[in-house]
This record gives structure tokens, sequence and C-alpha cells, in this order.
């Protein structure tokens, strides 16, 4: 039924029994009198020319007779409509409607798109029924919105299609006893376990792509007690422009950690970066690639990355160049502690907005190495805005962490001391100095989620510090997006705080991994408690007890308002420690920290 010409053909025929069953219908299902019977043989003809050109100038043959729909039916409607108007003009024109009823008009036209719009819904549904019959798997199917029905519609029209949906399950209570597509809503996500016993399911789809993290970690806790495999859809801009039921896949620990999509002005950041030459420190790291690529979107004049780790600054210019060929990207091999390397990368590229991303993160590893962790993150940072400040740099933009609150480790306390910094230039020069803080993210450097997939692919154990350990969680996407929201929304002098939402258990993060890569935690795959390594808080915190909490235009971003610092301290104390770090006087470095940092606990543990 693919091809045009033969349903137009089909279409054309309908035309004559239409016409005739008017006339027929007319006079009561018996013999057509003359000399009715003879006008309606006459302007036959021209009925057939006329409706034949309406159908094709309505379009009646761009779709699929195997997907029919309402659109289809609204444009037979439109065309046997149409072409009744145009019949009437002209048989009224060529012999004034003699002997053509008026009771005709309407039974034509009600009779041609039954005898178009039938023959098209029964095909379907005879396709739709051949595929009810196939041989995939039983599926249930978990959330009865648009994804759900599109999913559905998807794998109906599939003959080649691994899943058979059987049932829907959904808690809005108003879907129950639903059927769409003739797939029923059997009750709430709850009736999961029960669902997949006595209707003999196979496998389980989970269409919310909009679920929020909470959400999923319940759904995927229910179909884990089934022992059934389970497949997600991503987000919609995952599955933009292909089919729905090709994007099913395994759930991962992103879906139920950091699902929740972040909707930002596109408008406000296009003006924001257009145009622009934008600087990103550590631009090869985990945060500095992806903000990178963050920004590319938005069209700036050019981008430059500056990043002192060869192979990363290689391999995110690769990337970008592939991504956007177009755009003028400048991959600066450099190290923010040089103020000689700094000092040229602004002084050549003059860019209006600097993001600072380049830091040492590695907790227990900077522990020992107090020295390195500070001349990187205290003095770099120093570096970068005294060169931001020499050249007339509109904006820098610090990109910091939760463990600069209430530090009990080097690293924390070297991040509030590049805050310090960044707080005491503020306001005393013509650049706008903006914090922005956050907790962990996924899948990057250093981060437990690389290293927890390391370990179960390796058979295990899975190492975790304490069994109440928790720590805040987002995607590096959304994490980079709202930097940019904020860097667009500050005026200066703001330390800005994303929210991360719950805290999460360290340990369940390990017992969702393993469960994931379907083993069983405990039983084959080990979970080992190893302790608190040096400098580790139990609860992370993402704002100091001194600073208001304010909302901004963003859900998803509020303002930490803390009391100005002292300027001459800070650059007193910094000057010393940069003293101290040159004659690699360790204890003297740390001992000029804990001076700045006061609210620092974890003095024991410093050279």
């Amino acid at each position: 039924m693919r091809s045009r010409t033969v349903i137009f053909l089909h279409d054309l025929l309908m035309v004559p029994l239409a016409w005739f069953g008017a006339y027929w219908l007319r006079f009561n299902l018996s013999e057509v009198p003359e000399p009715h019977l003879s006008v309606a043989i006459k302007w036959f003809p021209l009925v057939a020319v006329i409706q034949g050109a309406v159908f094709r100038l309505f379009g009646l043959y761009r779709g699929i007779w195997r997907f029919a729909s309402m659109p289809d039916l609204l444009r037979i409607a439109k065309a046997s409509a149409s072409g009744i108007v145009l019949i009437v003009a002209a048989l009224f024109f060529l012999e004034r409607l003699d002997a053509v009823p008026r009771s005709v008009i309407p039974l034509y036209t009600l009779l041609l798109v039954l005898f178009l719009s039938t023959p098209r819904a029964l095909y379907r549904m005879w396709k739709d029924r051949s595929v009810h019959l196939m041989n995939g798997r039983r599926a249930l199917i978990v959330g009865a919105g648009k994804a759900g029905e599109t999913l559905v519609r998807d794998l109906l029209r599939s003959s080649e299609s691994a899943f058979a949906p059987v049932a829907f399950v959904d808690d809005d209570p108003h879907k129950r006893g639903w059927e769409i597509h003739g797939v029923r809503v059997r009750g709430s996500c709850d009736r999961i376990p029960a669902l997949a016993e006595k209707l003999d399911i196979e496998a389980i789809l989970i269409a919310m792509p909009s679920a929020g993290d909470r959400d999923m970690r319940r759904i995927v806790e229910i179909c884990e007690t089934t022992g059934l495999p389970f497949l997600t859809l991503p987000s919609v801009q995952e599955m933009w422009g292909g089919r729905v039921s090709d994007a099913l896949r395994d759930v991962s620990i992103e879906d139920l950690l950091g699902r929740a999509p972040v909707r930002l002005d596109s408008a406000e950041l296009a003006g924001y970066l257009d145009g622009k030459c934008i600087m990103v420190t550590g631009g090869g790291g985990s945060i500095g690639s992806e903000l990178c690529k963050q920004i590319a979107r938005f069209s700036p004049g050019r981008l430059v990355v500056f990043e002192h780790c060869e192979f990363n600054l290689y391999r995110v210019e690769l990337e970008l160049r592939q991504a956007f060929p177009d755009m003028a990207i400048h991959a600066v091999l450099g190290d923010v502690t040089d103020a000689a390397s700094v000092r040229r990368a602004i002084d050549v590229h003059k860019p209006a907005i600097i993001f600072h991303a380049a830091a040492y993160k590695h907790v227990p590893l900077l522990q020992q190495q107090v020295r390195e962790a500070v001349f990187n993150n205290v003095i770099g940072t120093r570096t970068v805005a005294e060169v931001a400040v020499e050249y007339g740099v509109g904006e820098f933009v610090l990109i910091s962490t939760d463990k600069a609150v209430n530090p009990t480790n080097v690293m924390g306390a070297t991040k509030r001391a590049a805050e310090l910094v960044v707080q005491s230039y503020n306001g005393h020069t013509a650049t706008r100095f903006i914090t922005v803080r956050f907790g962990n993210v996924l899948g990057s450097a250093g981060s437990v989620v690389p290293l927890f997939r390391k370990q179960i692919r390796n058979g295990g154990p899975v190492t975790v510090t304490h069994p109440e350990v928790t720590r805040f969680f987002m995607t590096i996407p959304e994490a980079c997006q709202l930097i940019m929201k904020a860097a667009a929304t500050g005026q200066g002098g703001e330390v800005f705080v994303l929210d991360m939402g719950e805290a999460v258990r360290i340990g369940y993060l390990a017992e969702q991994m393993i469960r994931l890569s379907g083993k069983r935690p405990g039983t084959d795959i080990a979970i080992e408690y190893v302790g608190l390594r040096p400098g580790e808080k139990m609860h992370e915190e993402l704002f100091l007890g001194f600073e208001k909490l304010q909302p901004t235009s963003h859900a998803k971003l509020m303002l930490a308002q803390a009391p100005p610092c002292d300027r001459s301290l800070v650059a007193a104390r910094i000057a010393a420690m940069e003293a101290a770090c040159r004659s690699f006087d360790q204890d003297g470095v740390f001992r000029e920290l804990c001076h700045l940092v006061p609210e620092y606990r974890d003095a024991g543990s410093g050279s």
C-alpha cells in the first residue's frame, strides 16, 4: 500500500461509490428514477476530475496507511468538503443544479469521508494486530505519559521490535483503566512485581525521561525486586531526532543521581557570550572541558583553552574542533602559577571573560602535599586574578567546591582561600569577580563513580569509606550550564551556590552501581568499608554559617551573601604564603593557610 499511484486509484474508485451511493440513499435504497440517474451519470466525470485534483492538492498521499492517524482523517474531511464545494459551484454554473437533489450533497460528503478513512483505519488495525502477535519479549511500560505513548506506538509499528508491550503502570490515579494503542494502564508503579508475575512479563521499559532522581531511584528499586531486565529512555535532548524505541538503554547511575533537567534562558546566555573572547583555565579537565563545550554552543568570538597537561589539552582541542569546526579555538599550554605564561595568553587573546577552573582536587593526595595544593589553588588563582585586573578583563568566574565550606582538608581550605582572594579583588577594580560553588560531579576526575566502575569490572570489592557518609552529586553538563547562568547573572562579588538536591549515601551509590551492572551487592561483589580518609567529612555542606542564602531568578541557583573580607589582611597572608611556598617551607605554608582560613579544623594533618 506504499505506492502513491495505487492509493490514488483506490481513492478515485471511492468517488463513484460515494456519488452514486448518495443518490441511492436519497431514494431510500431503491432504484434512482429519471432524470436524476441520467444527470448523475452525465456529471460524474466532472465530479471525479474535481475530487481527484482536490485529493492531490490536500496532500492525501504524503502519509502512509500503516501510520494513518487523526491528521490523515482531518485531511480527508477537508478534501471531501472542499471537493463538494467546488462540485456544487461547477454544477450550479453549468446547469443550475437541475435534477440534483439537495440531500445528495451532504450524503456524498459523508460517504466519501467514510469510504476513504475506513480502509486506512482497518489497514492500520490489521498491521498493529499483527505486531501484537509478534514474538518479542513481553514488556511492561512504566509511565503512561507522552513518552510512554510514543514508545508503545513505535514498538507496535516495527515488525522487528524486540519487545511486545503488554501493559502500562502509572502513579497518576486518573490514568487507571486507560487504554493507549490497545495497551491498558493496570495500576501504579507499586504493582510492578505483581503484574510482572501475573502477565509473564519478560522486560520492564521505563518511559519517564523527565523523572527526577528520587522518582527514578524508587522505580529502579521496585524493578530490581522482580529480577527482570529493565531499560530506560534517556532525556528528550539525548534522543532528539531518533526513534524513541531505538533510544532504549540500560539504566545508568546518572539516571538515579542527576536526571533533573536544567532549563536555561538560551537567549540570555547567547547575549552574554556571543561574539566575545572567552578563556577557560584548566580547560582540559573534567569540568573545564565540559564548560568549553557548553560555551562553544553559544558562538563566542574566540575560545581560549588554557591547560598545563599536554594530553588533556590535545584531547579537548580535538573534540572542540570536530564539534565546532567554524569556531576560532586557541589551545594554550601553560600553568596558572606561571605569571609570564598567564600574562602572555591574556595579552595576546584579550578575553572578555575568564572561567577559572584550574585546580588540584584530590583530597587524600593533597593532605600530604600542602605546598603544591596552596601554590596551585591559591597562588595560581591570585596570579590569574592579578593579570585579569592588569589587562582589564571584564569578568572573572572562580569555580569553587562545597569542600571550601568549613573545610576539614587541605584541598577545601585552599579553595576557601581562593574564594577570599577573589572576594578581596572585587569592587576595587573594573573586573567583576564571581564565585560559583557546588558539590561532586558525576564522572569527573577523582569522582567515586569511575573508581566504583573499575572495581566492579575487576570483580570487587567496592571500597566505601563509611556506611553513613553522604555527598551531593550533579552531572557535569548541569553544573556547567549553571556556572554560565551564574556568570551571566552576577554583577560582581557574589558567591553563587548550586542547588545540589538531596545528599546521597555513598553506600547506596555503591549498591546501585553493582545492581545496575547485573550483579548482587554482598553476594557477587563485596562492599568493604575502609574508614574515612584523612581530611574527609561525613557530610558535606554548601554554605557557611554566616552566609545568608537567598534565591535567584533560577530555582537551582542560590546566592550566599557573605560579609566583605579584609583586603589588606588577605593580601598579607597570601604574600606570606607565597614566600613560604617559594622557600618550600611546608609548615609555614600550612600555618599561613590556617591563619587565612580559621574555620579549617584539620590542623593535625598539615605537614
